[in-house]
């Protein structure tokens, strides 16, 4: 029997905290493609609309790089799925944690980059104003702050 992770604050074996680590992971997961799912669905449609074709090319273009970011973010957070049943049964359940928390980080970045160019596209097909940049890099900080600032200053500040 493997020792105890009692260093982790918990009285769990490393299989124990690989699950409970793949549980909580998988939450995480689901609530993260649920939402590039969603926009990936969206940008998806907009091709075929009419006003698409009014767009000028460094729309389009903003257009073309949003959709392959959110084919990229939907692969990228579907990964762990896929990465658990090729390896479930296998023993690796703590690498197999590792991974899936790497992709679901890669994932959550290329969402971010999805979403940044949805708001670029939409605010600048939507208004004439120079200020879209702007609102476009408030937004961006705000997500960086809400996705990895706080989580990252909380990590520091309550452990050792």
């Amino acid at each position: 029997m493997a020792e105890p992770a009692q260093d982790r604050g918990r009285d769990e074996t490393r299989e124990e905290r690989a699950d409970r680590m793949w549980a909580e992971l998988l939450q995480e997961v689901r609530v993260a493609q649920m939402g590039v799912q969603i926009l990936f669905g969206f940008l998806l449609t907009v091709v075929f609309t009419p006003a698409y074709r009014r767009l000028g090319d460094l729309d389009q273009a903003i257009y073309m790089v949003t959709v392959v970011l959110g084919a990229t973010a939907t692969g990228t957070l579907i990964g762990p799925v896929s990465l658990h049943r090729l390896v479930s049964g296998r023993r690796v359940k703590p690498e197999a944690v590792r991974w899936a928390a790497r992709l679901t980080l890669a994932g959550l970045v290329l969402l971010l980059a999805t979403m940044t160019g949805s708001l670029l596209l939409i605010l600048r097909v939507a208004t004439d104003g120079d200020f879209v940049p702007f609102v476009v890099a408030g937004v961006v900080v705000w997500y960086l702050l809400c996705w990895f600032g706080v989580p990252m200053w909380t990590r520091h500040r309550h452990t050792d």
